[in-house]
């Protein structure tokens, strides 16, 4: 391009502008300028009307008489083009946009001329022949192009996230999640739901993962914490009356990040009164149905199917299973309890049990090398080692074959289902949780290798989950959930009897493998409440310190009540398929729990500290 045009013109009294003298105004938005649409609203149907767009330029093309700009708004595209008959000023100022200027532009809508049709945008038939245009604002060249699908190293696009969130991806996406929000508050507020604020300043409480803190100025050296859900403020909504309690609710968490998980995050809230677990699960299945009729059009068939935990856990080995495939845990115990493979016999007089899963058609996929990398995995996961079972053209070929005899192994075969071109997978331990965990994670590991997942949604509850969780380092039962859960009452004569077999009046919500909701009905039975916290090792002096605020309030009639919260973010992360939620979040953490852009958590001074009565003690 030339540093500047040579503009020839006899009459004396035309304004001459050099280019450069143009490229550095920055005009002002005037009464006359009133954007009458968004870029990707217009269409054919407009040609010939009148209208003024703003935005960003997405990049200028000069074919020398002519100049098209790619102007992009929130919604998508629309081409500008100026040409011989442009006004000679406006033709030199688009001439000398650059990517990433900020414009205002009228002009009348016209069809494209022939051959010049771009099919791959929705404003591709028309463009917006320009009568007069202003630089609003200059800008920079990026650091990195503002495309769809960007290959930028996140990192960078993090440090400069208000260009990332330019992105037509990421612009849908987060426009996708006002409207599921939208319906979200539609949805419950047309079943009664009334919307409630609580507190993001609370008392410090046990939830299952580490508080945030907030330091008390006028306090000084007492805290606040985030809320890591507005549980107990939601269970007094119920005690004063408002039976049915929504909230997109902010929640804190000070644990370690990965793809599905931030320390802060959003969740659709919800409690109420005088109900079943029945009623709630019913609630929560009618808005899934509606989100996903009003976001993808598709409809999901309800009342949605239910496993319990030990279901769940015994065909999927997961609490949260994907069963958008096959590949069902199996149970080899009585088949191998007597046979001569010690790893397996052993296991079984161990107390525990050999399971397999059957990987149909995967001889080609699973090679020797493959089986090998696959047992790395399932060790990094707990396993003490994986045993095979290959059944190719050549026979059947298996890790332990020569342990068993002829009709040990028929028996094993007949049981896993195998047939030609199969591979059998099978873990042993003495602790039944372990074989079926490890096998969960396998059965997920060989599906993503055999690529078998199926396309769809699959949304499923899981109900009756054990109300206390053995610890293995502390050597004794803990608490499951949250200690305000209600254990199903055909379990109450045993709670302090045989803790193993007491099952939660608890249930979560499952969508691909991924757990969407958790929830349960609550305890308000006094002696109940007293009970549990007995057996949770709590004495009735640190049960008034953490929650007395809610005991003293259930003294005053508390009705019967339930609730669960749904996570926004995994929510909308499904129903757009995206892979991470830092795709669906405005301004995410990365994964040490830091934002780049503002490159939070930072130091504070010393006068901060001096305020709040707190003094650093370096780390040697």
């Amino acid at each position: 391009y030339p540093c500047y045009n040579i503009i020839i013109d006899t009459n004396p009294n035309t304004k001459i502008h050099h280019l450069q003298e143009i490229h550095n105004m920055a005009a002002y938005l005037t009464a006359q300028d009133k954007r009458t649409c968004y870029c990707a609203e217009l269409s054919a149907a407009n040609i010939g009307e009148t209208v003024c767009v703003m935005g960003w330029a997405q990049r200028q093309r000069d074919l020398g008489s002519l100049i098209f700009i790619d102007l992009r708004d929130r919604t998508g595209i629309v081409q500008l083009a100026f040409g011989e008959t442009t006004d000679r000023e406006i033709f030199d100022l688009a001439f000398n946009v650059r990517a990433e200027f900020v414009l205002c532009a009228h002009g009348t809508v016209r069809a494209r001329g022939e051959g010049a049709v771009n099919k791959n945008i929705p404003t591709g038939e028309i463009e917006i022949e320009v009568t007069s245009m202003k630089i609003l604002s200059k800008s920079q060249t990026p650091p990195f192009a503002i495309v769809e699908n960007s290959d930028v190293k996140p990192e960078l696009r993090l440090k400069h996230r208000y260009l990332d969130l330019r992105r037509p991806d990421l612009a849908h996406n987060l426009i996708a999640r006002s409207e599921i929000s939208k319906i979200a508050r539609d949805y419950y507020a047309e079943n009664g739901f009334i919307d409630i604020e609580t507190p993001c300043l609370i008392k410090p409480s046990p939830e299952g993962a580490r508080d945030f803190l907030v330091p008390s100025r006028i306090h000084k050296g007492s805290f606040y914490a985030l809320p890591q859900s507005p549980q107990l403020y939601k269970q007094l909504s119920m005690v004063a009356g408002f039976d049915r309690y929504m909230q997109i609710a902010r929640c804190f968490r000070d644990e370690d990040l990965r793809a599905d998980r931030q320390p802060e995050f959003t969740q659709i809230d919800l409690e109420m009164s005088f109900v079943t677990m029945e009623d709630v699960l019913k609630i929560g299945e009618g808005y899934m149905a509606r989100v996903f009729k009003e976001t993808l059009g598709v409809d999901i068939p309800l009342p949605l199917p239910r496993l319990t935990y030990k279901e769940a856990m015994e065909r999927y080995g997961s609490d949260k299973p994907d069963t958008r495939f096959g590949m069902e845990i199996f149970d080899l115990t009585d088949e191998v309890k007597d046979c001569g493979f010690s790893v397996f016999s052993s296991a079984v007089q161990g107390g525990g049990s050999v399971r397999g899963i059957t990987a149909k058609n995967a001889v080609s996929v699973y090679t020797r090398k493959e089986i090998d990398k696959l047992t790395e995995f399932a060790r990094g996961i707990g396993a003490k080692g994986l045993a095979w079972i290959r059944l190719t053209d050549d026979g059947v070929a298996s890790s332990f074959a020569k342990f068993m005899t002829e009709d040990e192994m028929n028996a094993i075969l007949a049981k896993a289902g195998a047939e030609k071109g199969d591979v059998v997978f099978i873990i042993a331990d003495t602790k039944n949780s372990s074989v079926l965990s490890v096998l969960g994670a396998l059965r997920n590991e060989a599906a993503k290798k055999l690529d078998i997942i199926g396309d769809g949604f699959n949304l499923l509850w899981i109900v009756e989950f054990p109300f206390f969780d053995w610890d293995e380092d502390a050597g004794q039962f803990v608490a499951m959930h949250h200690p305000f859960t209600s254990p199903l009452p055909e379990c109450l004569p045993y709670l302090e009897t045989d803790k193993a077999s007491v099952r939660a009046e608890a249930y979560d919500l499952v969508l691909n493998g991924i757990e969407l909701s958790s929830g349960s009905i609550r305890i308000t039975n006094p002696e109940l409440q007293d009970r549990i916290f007995k057996l949770l090792g709590l004495s009735d002096e640190e049960a008034q310190q953490k929650f007395g605020y809610l005991l003293d309030a259930f003294k005053f009639g508390p009705p019967p009540h339930g609730g669960m919260g749904i996570g926004l973010d995994r929510l909308i992360m499904q129903l757009l398929q995206v892979d991470s939620l830092r795709d669906v979040i405005a301004f995410p953490k990365v994964q040490n729990a830091s934002e780049p852009m503002t490159e939070c958590p930072s130091k504070v001074d010393n006068i901060q500290l001096e305020e709040l009565g707190i003094d650093l003690k370096e780390e040697k």
